[in-house]
């Protein structure tokens, strides 16, 4: 069936708090993505977010992050009042999404909800911590990081760091009050959840969630299960994740990610990953695994190093991975991002697996070599992008990309000034044999770098805080994006 969609993060919402929650702006997104003749909504990882606001850096790989708890439906649920949301002032945060600001004031008011709502909701939390038992490694987690002063956890005390026989329990008791209110978090994020969810497919719509292959060190996952990490017996990495030098960086990339033990995987027939991906099913109608080459092989970094210069390749599970996942999901939905430096046995991986790569129209025009983003290279079992979140929007693209890239784009793609080059481009890739085409919502809206949702290898308070701005989704351009779905059979 040809489809298609758009990605635009939950956070990029233009929900009145500050930040895009799971409340009315995203049911209003869902009636823009219906009338529009969309099938997908393509989101990032959803889960909370640590240092650098990335939703790649998360706490944990099961939670999802409480700022998209939406405050409305808490007001109308009896858990807060007007008046106490209306004590925050919200509008001067709410042309970009300030994270430091939500952390000062969300807290407080979801804490307000979990003292009125604990007692009350205990029978309803009890079956969501039992359907649900990675809420307690996370809940004691996040508790943890509060009485540390929100410290990475290599710094706590050797006890509760190692996880020594009874410290857990001592500190969940210690920490009770805590411990249930992030548990409570969860309970009211996955109930917002469920029902826009049962909202989308109501509309016969379906959800892209995004899984970043690898996890933060400063994370539950690494350390409620450090056996199945490369971590040495102090609990500290002895190799780390990222990417080799390459023409764009010298230095390559330097992530930081713990790597995985994929020897200690194997042996438990890869049950975390099983877990994981079982959990992202429940959420999800389709998952995006980023960085697939990783599985093929991945490039380790000694821990410490300042750059990724000195690390090497090191062979990943590869086919007995995929193997796993076939057998206990046989009818899973998987994406591949197989962007990046791709080898023969990469390519074979992929294509062996039967999921579906990506194509990204941005990467296409590079005139010192021919490049199999072009469309005429595709074949139907790809995705088409025209950007993803990494990239530059298409006006931005245009804008700054070399003559030569944008006359060659123009020449291939037939792009006139009437038409408009972005919009010829989008049109290029609906019309593509791909099965799927997604856009970055950005690219539909015309808009530039102000919009960009991220920079590789940047700091910056501009990653990851572009807001849609009110009144943006009208009826005429939902009618243009539906004619142009028609016509390329993609409704």
């Amino acid at each position: 069936m040809r489809t298609s969609g758009i990605l635009m993060h939950i956070s990029s919402l233009p929900s009145p708090y500050g930040i895009g929650t799971l409340g009315q702006a995203a049911y209003d997104f869902a009636d823009f993505l219906k009338a529009a003749g969309q099938h997908y909504w393509q989101l990032l990882p959803i889960g909370p977010t640590s240092y650098g606001d990335s939703p790649y850096q998360s706490f944990s790989t099961h939670a999802g992050n409480p700022y998209f708890i939406d405050l409305d439906l808490l007001r109308e649920d009896g858990l807060l009042t007007q008046e106490e949301i209306d004590a925050v002032n919200w509008e001067a945060h709410s042309a970009r999404v300030d994270y430091g600001f939500q952390y000062s004031v969300r807290f407080d008011l979801l804490y307000r909800a979990f003292l009125r709502g604990w007692e009350r909701d205990a029978d309803a939390v009890r079956e969501f911590r039992n359907a649900n038992p990675w809420v307690e490694d996370y809940a004691l987690y996040m508790a943890l990081k509060r009485s540390q002063d929100m410290r990475s956890w290599e710094t706590w005390p050797e006890e509760i760091r190692l996880r020594r026989p009874g410290a857990a329990e001592t500190y969940a008791v210690r920490l009770g009050d805590d411990v249930h209110f992030f548990i409570y978090l969860q309970y009211l994020f996955f109930g917002q959840w469920d029902a826009l969810r049962g909202y989308v497919h109501a509309l016969g719509l379906e959800i892209i969630g995004d899984l970043p292959i690898y996890v933060p060190y400063d994370s539950c996952d690494v350390w409620a299960n450090p056996s199945l990490f490369q971590l040495d017996e102090t609990g500290l990495p002895t190799g780390v994740a990222g990417c080799p030098p390459d023409y764009f960086s010298a230095d390559g990339q330097l992530w930081g990610n713990p790597l995985y033990d994929w020897e200690r995987m194997r042996q438990t027939d890869y049950a975390w990953w099983k877990e994981r991906i079982a959990a992202a099913a429940r959420l999800f109608d389709v998952i995006r695994i980023d960085h697939f080459r990783g599985l093929e092989s991945y490039w380790a970094i000694p821990y410490g190093d300042k750059t990724a210069r000195g690390g090497k390749w090191v062979k990943g599970p590869g086919h007995d991975f995929v193997r796993a996942m076939q057998e206990r999901f046989p009818d899973l939905r998987l994406i591949a991002e197989d962007l990046g430096f791709l080898t023969d046995d990469v390519i074979r991986l992929q294509k062996d697996s039967g999921w579906p790569g990506m194509k990204v129209l941005e990467f296409a025009f590079d005139s010192r070599e021919p490049s199999n983003y072009l469309p005429h290279r595709y074949i139907r079992n790809c995705i088409c992008y025209s950007g993803t979140h990494d990239n530059e929007t298409l006006a931005q693209w245009l804008a700054q990309t070399s003559e030569t890239a944008r006359a060659y784009a123009a020449e291939y793609l037939g792009l006139t000034e009437q038409e408009g080059y972005a919009w010829g481009i989008l049109r290029s890739g609906l019309a593509s044999v791909a099965d799927t085409f997604i856009a970055q919502l950005q690219d539909y809206l015309g808009l530039g770098a102000e919009a960009r949702m991220n920079t590789p290898g940047t700091l910056s308070d501009r990653n990851w805080s572009w807001r849609l701005q009110p009144g943006l989704l009208t009826a005429e351009l939902a009618h243009r994006l539906r004619r142009m779905n028609t016509m390329y059979e993609r409704l």
